[in-house]
């Protein structure tokens, strides 16, 4: 086990190597001159030449690489030249929206997701499983900024039942202690619990549309799983011994149909906290999505490779748990154990 994780750690850390690479020299392909796009078209070229120098834009690229990875390894992102913070604080600012967003929106895919590929199994061949399978192939085809606004539309516009934007009334957020920069956890801390409930309703919505290409990737993926594995012999010999179906599948089919399963929610849930920009864009949601997008409308350098590096290592983090949990829901896996 040990040797598995420090083969992985190793592993993580030539990928994140490769990112850095790749961030840093696509940013510098970005067309357009960054210091001008900082400082606007009215700046001088003495103000544009101090910017590009403090920016090290004057420096040859192997010289401003050698100086990227050298902050990065002292955990340093540098500066945003556009808002002048820390690129560590602008990333805790904005990352528990996108955090929170996420597990919602995980959530969502997750119960609805399992249940639909569960019934599909189940019933295989008649109307439910049609429908379920249908609904999936749906999801997956639906444009996420398209869902988005028509659920606007229809849930903010035509049936005005539920907010369309931000994170929190404005009039609710001035009352509220940011302390985890969690809204749903700082709400119930203070016991504030109609702050909470309005947390929730705006979590509706973008976790709704973040979250439907994921739910029918898991539901077409547990069908399949739990239809395979109601297929082996020991299925059979489970309702031999009188167990009633749905202990049967409970007990013994579900658990041994989640390991891909599990292996596509790691995924999905990496995707998601790097991929939620048009989300986040359309619900005009405060996180590291909207975040990496408002840093390239600027050519704000160090927020780019900052955020990239950040969302790459929590995705690649997320996938060595995926591993690890592997043991639990299959006993006959072994990290780090090649013959398996």
């Amino acid at each position: 086990m040990l040797a598995y994780l420090i083969q992985r750690f190793l592993s993580i850390g030539l990928s994140l190597l490769g990112v850095s690479l790749l961030v840093f020299f696509m940013v510098h392909l970005i067309p357009g001159d960054a210091a001008l796009a900082i400082l606007g078209e009215r700046a001088t070229e003495a103000s544009l030449a101090e910017l590009r120098r403090e920016m090290g834009l004057d420096k040859p690229l192997y010289q401003q690489y050698a100086k990227f990875l050298w902050d990065i390894a002292h955990l340093d992102f540098g500066r945003s030249f556009k808002t002048r913070q820390p690129v560590i604080e602008e990333i805790k600012r904005y990352f528990p929206a996108t955090v929170e967003l996420t597990f919602a929106a995980m959530a969502f895919s997750i119960l609805f997701g399992i249940s639909a590929g569960i019934v599909a199994a189940i019933y295989r061949g008649k109307f439910l499983d049609y429908f379920s399978m249908s609904t999936s192939l749906a999801g997956i085809s639906m444009p996420i900024f398209w869902l988005g606004l028509m659920l606007i539309l229809l849930f903010s516009h035509v049936w005005p039942i539920l907010p369309s934007t931000q994170r929190l009334d404005a009039i609710l957020d001035l009352d509220i202690e940011h302390r985890t920069g969690f809204y749903l956890i700082d709400t119930l801390l203070m016991g504030n619990f109609a702050a909470f409930r309005n947390a929730v309703a705006h979590l509706i919505l973008p976790a709704i549309t973040l979250g439907t290409i994921p739910l029918a990737i898991i539901a077409r993926m547990t069908r399949s799983s739990l239809l395979e594995v109601l297929n082996q012999p020991y299925i059979t010999t489970a309702y031999a011994k009188g167990l009633s179906r749905w202990k049967v599948i409970g007990k013994h089919a579900l658990k041994n149909s989640m390991v891909p399963v599990l292996t596509i929610i790691g995924l999905e849930f990496g995707y998601l906290m790097g991929g939620a920009i048009l989300t986040e864009y359309i619900f005009s949601w405060p996180g590291l999505g909207s975040w990496l997008r408002d840093a390239v409308e600027a050519r704000d350098i160090r927020p780019i490779q900052g955020g990239v590096l950040f969302v790459a290592t929590i995705f690649m983090l997320v996938n060595l748990c995926v591993d690890i949990l592997y043991a639990y829901f299959d006993p006959r896996i072994r990290i780090g154990d090649e013959t398996t």
